[in-house]
């Protein structure tokens, strides 16, 4: 059904109330406020309607009834995405899945757990600590971002580097599919037969329906954890150390770096120098293992450091210790966020080998582009997390800002890499998407999101850039019927 714009809010709100519980709909305008971003603030656009669904049947038929009224539809987890992803841009409702919040089912014989959609991610660790299991995929916004967003988004985390993103440790998922029916997809085993369509619905961004249970694989606590703090007078010398490690075969389970902007920020933070005031960078490195497979790496890790040029390297194998050190690390954006009262948080990757060019041009564009840059990201795999940071009452900013934004993931692009490691594409970096794929490329995901979604209901708008949200798409597609190229059907708004 083609969704009718000129949609009647309170009827549907009528509609809506008794398929929910007392106090599931929220439709007044100063407590729809709390829904009109993500954790990406630039933008903001305030939903007419948010329901509060607490099981799956009032997923699946808060959902049926929006495809028999033609109304759109967006799932919402805890609102920590950084991608505008849970942005109500066009009239719809927003499906909040934050009072789902269940451990549905903990099976340690088989190293997995079956969560809601709502469950915190960092609970989940906590549900099975104490048995000796946990959860690897860790985003920093961990204490608050909801396992369903980091299906939509494929979050990774400190972690990834050795042990993976969310679609390493998704074993099956019970979706509500955007006609209202409820399937599942994936199974018990970590590779199942057929097509994958778990695969395909992990980082689809709420664009192929919402998931309502998801189960989890469960990893062994490591006998031994042990954690480095190595200083470098330049951001090139740390990129070298983190070539240098990697190339010797040493993987960590995480390596982070950090920046002097987010270095001061974080010491301020917590009115102590935890980490070297005087340094350029800080590279956090997290070995685990064996006690003696972590003693070696944590020797060579540390020699290859000094090698690299790193004025000291701190160990910390306690875990009061290691948590001190990784503290400032889980803690920066919220640091900057007390010096700077917004900020732009971009999300590129680029190969290890160019961490080094990369980092010096963000830090040319910084300059030209005159906004501050703090740098605090994955080293170890190149995922990038440039924050802009900046003042939204200067005349203009918000422009500069984009501008800024879209430069640096130019730059990745142009390195190698990609414009989205782990935030996903939403609505800030749709237009941007014919920076990487053709138009071949996107008909053909298109396909697939049809194939799911015909109606076009589920968070519509997102990922696929239009000539009506984009500027540099409707220019772009000027550019190409000018020169006479023939557009596959259904991809004219690329």
């Amino acid at each position: 059904m083609t969704p009718d714009w000129r949609l009647d809010w309170a009827q549907i709100e009528r509609q809506l109330r008794p398929l929910l519980p007392e106090r599931a709909v929220v439709a007044k305008r100063q407590e729809l406020l709390a829904y009109d971003c993500d954790g990406l603030t630039l933008h903001r656009h305030q939903p007419p309607l948010v329901v509060l669904p607490e099981t799956t049947e009032q997923v699946a038929a808060v959902v049926r009834c929006c495809a028999e009224l033609g109304v759109p539809f967006i799932a919402r987890g805890s609102g920590t995405g950084l991608s505008g992803g849970a942005l109500a841009e066009q009239e719809a409702v927003v499906i909040a899945t934050s009072r789902m919040r269940k451990v549905l089912a903990v099976d340690l014989a088989n190293e997995r757990i079956t969560v809601q959609p709502g469950v915190i991610n960092s609970w989940v660790t906590r549900a099975v600590a104490g048995d000796g299991f946990y959860y690897a995929p860790d985003p920093s916004s961990q204490v608050a971002c909801s396992i369903g967003g980091n299906v939509a988004e494929n979050s990774g985390g400190v972690h990834c580097l050795k042990y993976g993103v969310t679609s390493n440790h998704v074993l099956a998922m019970e979706v509500v599919l955007p006609d209202g029916s409820v399937t599942t997809l994936g199974g018990g085993l970590p590779e199942m037969g057929g097509l994958d369509l778990r695969g395909v619905f992990i980082g689809s961004e709420g664009t192929l329906g919402i998931a309502t249970a998801i189960t989890l694989r469960l990893l062994r606590t490591p006998q031994t954890v042990a954690v480095l703090l190595a200083d470098f007078a330049s951001m090139e010398a740390a990129g070298e150390a983190v070539r240098l490690i990697t190339g010797a075969g040493v993987l960590p389970a995480g390596m982070e770096m950090m920046d002097r902007p987010c270095i001061h920020a974080v010491n301020d933070f917590f009115g102590v120098d935890e980490y070297p005031r005087e340094a350029a960078a800080v590279l956090l490195i997290e070995l685990d293992g064996h006690a003696l497979e972590v003693q070696e790496s944590v020797e060579l890790a540390s020699r290859l450091c000094l090698q690299a040029g790193a004025g000291a390297v701190r160990e910390a194998w306690t875990e009061e210790a290691r948590e001190r050190l990784w503290k400032g690390r889980k803690s920066a954006i919220s640091a900057l966020g007390r010096q700077f009262p917004s900020y732009y948080l971009q999300d590129g990757v680029v190969p290890r080998t160019a961490l080094p060019k990369v980092l010096a041009a963000i830090e040319r564009l910084s300059q030209e582009h005159g906004l501050a840059v703090a740098n605090v990201f994955h080293a170890g795999d190149g995922n990038l997390h440039p924050l802009i940071l900046y003042r939204a009452g200067e005349p203009g900013v918000n422009e500069r800002v984009k501008e800024l934004g879209a430069a640096i993931l130019k730059l990745c692009i142009e390195a190698g890499g990609s414009i989205s490691g782990e935030h996903g594409v939403g609505s800030d970096k749709r237009c941007y998407m014919d920076w990487m794929f053709s138009a071949d490329d996107q008909a053909t995901m298109q396909l697939v999101r049809k194939a799911f979604d015909p109606d076009g209901l589920a968070n519509p708008g997102k990922i696929f850039p239009t000539p009506k949200t984009c500027g540099e798409s409707l220019r772009r597609l000027v550019e190409l019927k000018v020169e006479g190229v023939e557009l596959p059907e259904g991809a004219a708004v690329f």
